[in-house]
C-alpha cells in the first residue's frame, strides 16, 4: 500500500514538474453555445422564401445550426425536388467552413470542393452577430445562385435586430 502511494506521488510531482497538471486545471469544465431557436430558425426560412417570391422564384430553403445539422427545411410549392439536397449541403458548407458557400474558389481543385454533402456555389450566408456564428441558411431553385445568396440575406436581416439584442 505504501509502496502504491509513493508511486502515486512521485507521478504527481512529475506531471506537476511538466506543466501538464496545470493545463488540465486551466481546461474549461463546459463551453457556452449559444442557438438559434426553432422559432428564430423558421422566420428566417420564411422570410427567405418571402423574398425569392418576392423576385418571382420559388426555392427551398434550409437552415442549419452552427454545426450543420438542420432545423428547418422548406420547399416552396413549385420549387424543384433537386433543390432540397443543394440547400442542404450551401448551409452546412457555409455553417462548416465559417464563410459564405460562394465564397470558397480558393479550395477548388482540393479533394474538399469535390467532397459529397459540400456545395461550394453561391447560396449559403451564415447567420451571426457580435462575432457568434449562429448556423447558416441555404437556398436553391433560382436562376442562379446569386439570387438564392440575395435571398438568404434577406430571411437573416428578418432576425439581425433579435440577434443583435439576444433575442433569439
Amino acid at each position: 500500500m505504501l509502496k502504491k502511494k509513493l508511486g502515486i506521488t512521485v507521478a504527481s510531482l512529475i506531471l506537476a514538474s511538466t506543466g501538464l497538471n496545470a493545463q488540465a486545471e486551466d481546461a474549461p469544465l463546459s463551453v457556452n453555445v449559444k442557438r438559434l431557436s426553432i422559432e428564430s430558425a423558421q422566420r428566417v426560412a420564411q422570410a427567405t422564401i418571402d423574398e425569392c417570391r418576392k423576385q418571382g422564384y420559388q426555392v427551398t430553403v434550409t437552415v442549419v445550426d452552427r454545426n450543420g445539422v438542420p432545423q428547418v427545411m422548406l420547399r416552396d410549392t413549385l420549387a424543384p425536388p433537386v433543390s432540397v439536397p443543394i440547400s442542404k449541403d450551401k448551409a452546412y458548407t457555409s455553417a462548416n467552413f465559417f464563410s459564405p458557400s460562394g465564397g470558397l474558389d480558393r479550395l477548388k481543385g482540393s479533394p474538399l470542393y469535390y467532397r459529397d454533402g459540400l456545395t461550394m456555389s453561391a447560396g449559403g450566408v451564415l447567420i451571426e452577430a457580435g462575432g457568434q456564428v449562429f448556423g447558416a441558411v441555404g437556398v436553391s431553385g433560382a436562376p442562379g445562385g446569386e439570387i438564392d445568396e440575395s435571398c438568404a440575406k434577406a430571411g437573416v436581416a428578418a432576425i439581425a435586430e433579435d440577434l443583435e439584442m439576444g433575442d433569439l
